[in-house]
């Protein structure tokens, strides 16, 4: 029989998209407040994945991702998308009721990146207040593989070596916790 423990922390990072950079340096200062201190940024991509966001977001998004230096514990990701979810409301469009930023937390293990979401499916498990949690990349023969509904953007080349150069700070971070 196994014993139950508490998982070591793990080190979150949030997916940003947004058509405007000014609104992404506010929406930065927000994340701060809430995760603390930004450790690693990706370089920011035009988003090319789809179109669904265009209609709500308009044109000529862009996609970058932000990790945060405090490890937390992965039974938090409910709690963090709720309040990315406040902060997201906090810079919606008067007019329209849009949104103008769109804010995907999650987190990473030594073994797999999780996505926090509001919708369900059937590879996603209820975590809490309306949130379900995605394991969407597995990490195993040295590098991230993703599975039939990992979002195209998290297989982009660019996204994979973030995450990989993420993933080596994290395990820097758990020997010195060590």
């Amino acid at each position: 029989m196994g014993t139950p423990r508490e998982p070591k922390p793990a080190k979150y990072f949030v997916a940003l998209l947004s058509s405007s950079p000014e609104l992404l340096t506010a929406v930065e200062a927000d994340l701060i407040s809430l995760l603390d201190e930004i450790d690693g940024r990706s370089e920011v991509i035009a988003w090319s994945a789809s179109t669904f966001y265009e209609k709500e977001m308009g044109t000529g998004l862009l996609r970058y991702f932000l990790s945060f230096l405090t490890p937390r514990s992965p039974a938090d990701l409910a709690s963090i998308k709720l309040q990315t979810q406040q902060i997201e409301e906090k810079y919606r469009h008067q007019a329209s009721a849009g949104r103008q930023v769109n804010l995907d937390p999650g987190y990473l293990d030594t073994f797999k990146v999780v996505l926090a979401s509001t919708k369900n499916a059937s590879q996603r498990i209820y975590l809490h207040s309306g949130i379900y949690g995605e394991a969407t990349l597995f990490y195993h023969d040295g590098g991230f593989h993703g599975l039939s509904y990992t979002y195209p953007d998290y297989l982009w080349p660019e996204t994979l070596a973030f995450l990989t150069t993420l993933r080596n700070a994290y395990l820097a971070q758990l020997r010195g916790l060590g």
